[in-house]
């Protein structure tokens, strides 16, 4: 009898793992081609190159590391896409205009997802009984809408040549890897912090007869995590550099520097979008009429040129950084805009706070719905890139202990346990709510 192939696939905001198990073998996760050999994390990015050669031009497609190559190194006009996880609960969201065509968030989703597969290569198997794929327990944006999240997925996946996924809360993919090590029973807090949604889950394991049974109890989520943390970096250091904060002349009076152009700025799944005409001659205009012009025709560069990554990467530098340090220096040189500061742990924390309380309120609502004691919980398992945050952490040790405090590779955790969930012979328990 042939073995039973599942894959898990988490796709993330800012990273993407595919895993895949196999009955009686350790799950693995996809290597990915990228230049400096194999890698089990491919970068959610796309980059669209408008390729011109012997007088005809096409447009080709990049994801990952090579959408992020190409972007540095390319001669051709190049639209690059990133975070765009975050507009698939998104009414407002119907498509982006890329060269000459439209591409809907569907469509963005199957490219991607191809890519990937491509650059997986042979790794990725002919055959897979099951698909599980991860989905936050709450999608980003104020009022996001999680049927038309999931009919976008599925046709994303369907135009991809994928079978419909059966999806699982990203957190219980965490939950279920991690579970796999138990040795007692036990009640888990999972908190997977993304870059777009935070989601905690809580599930009781135990073990009968070798075998490893699981009640979910209670899921809870919001869309702040890493994404919103670097918001308060670039709202802070960068966008002042960029006229926010500052004044223009209209009709003889002196008024304040309109700031929804900067709250679109500095959210990196609405940065891909800034690149229209309407934004562009409105930014045009506030150049003309500023203040401090200067400001105005630097945020205006940016916009223009697609520059976005090149913010991404130093603020996630510095974010980074601040992980293990108390300051860490900014730097950002791109044209006319020139930063060099220190940020101190504190200023970044105090950023960052209101967040925070959001998050402790998240867990807090999620314990007291389900009837469920700090001290009932065995375990919390953090996940994700924003788990290393110490002020992240630091609010799970106030409420639990940091004895208790459990950590998981950031990227592969998830992944895992959904590819292991596809090895159930019955995945209902552990299927996501219908929206």
């Amino acid at each position: 009898m042939a073995q039973h192939v599942s894959v898990g696939i988490d796709f993330g905001t800012t990273n993407t793992v595919v895993a895949v198990a196999r009955a009686g073998e350790p799950v693995q996760a996809l290597p990915f081609a990228q230049a400096q050999g194999l890698s089990d994390v491919f970068r959610s990015v796309l980059a669209f190159e408008n390729v011109t050669a012997r007088g005809t031009a096409r447009v080709v497609a990049h994801a990952g590391e090579a959408a992020i190559r190409a972007f540095l190194e390319t001669a051709f006009e190049l639209r690059f896409i990133q975070s765009f996880k975050s507009h698939a609960a998104s009414r407002l969201f119907e498509d982006t205009r890329v060269f000459s065509r439209r591409w809907r968030f569907e469509d963005l989703l199957a490219e991607f997802l191809r890519l990937a597969m491509e650059s997986a290569g042979d790794a990725f198997p002919e055959r897979v009984d099951t698909i599980v794929a991860g989905r936050p327990v709450a999608f980003v944006g104020a009022s996001p809408d999680e049927a038309l999240a999931t009919r976008r997925y599925d046709a994303g996946y369907r135009q991809a040549g994928l079978a419909r996924p059966a999806y699982v809360y990203e957190p219980v993919g965490a939950a279920f890897w991690h579970a796999q090590g138990l040795t007692r029973d036990a009640t888990i807090l999972v908190g997977d912090f993304g870059g777009g949604t935070s989601d905690f889950s809580l599930v009781r394991f135990e073990r009968r007869a070798g075998r490893l049974h699981a009640r979910p109890i209670g899921f809870a989520g919001l869309g702040i995590a890493g994404d919103a943390i670097d918001y308060r970096i670039i709202d802070a250091v960068i966008s002042p550099a960029l006229g926010k904060g500052g004044s223009y002349r209209s009709m003889g009076k002196i008024l304040p520097m309109p700031v929804h152009h900067y709250g679109a700025f500095a959210k990196w799944h609405q940065l891909a979008l800034m690149r229209s005409r309407e934004t562009i001659a409105e930014l045009e205009e506030l150049e003309r009429l500023a203040l401090e012009p200067e400001k105005i025709r630097a945020f205006l560069d940016i916009v223009r040129n697609d520059r976005g990554f090149a913010i991404y990467r130093a603020v996630s530098d510095a974010k980074i950084a601040l992980s293990s340090v108390e300051e860490a220096r900014f730097r950002l040189d791109l044209g006319a805009l020139s930063i060099d500061r220190t940020i101190r742990r504190g200023a970044f924390e105090a950023w960052i706070a209101d967040d925070l309380a959001r998050m402790d309120a998240t867990v807090a609502g999620l314990l007291a719905r389900e009837g469920v004691l700090a001290r009932d919980i065995d375990t919390v398992f953090l996940t994700g890139g924003t788990s290393h945050v110490p002020a992240v952490r630091a609010l799970f040790e106030r409420r639990f202990g940091a004895d208790r405090i459990a950590a998981g590779d950031p990227f592969q955790s998830v992944a895992y346990g959904l590819a292991l969930v596809g090895q159930e012979a019955d995945v209902g328990p552990w299927l996501a709510r219908a929206a």
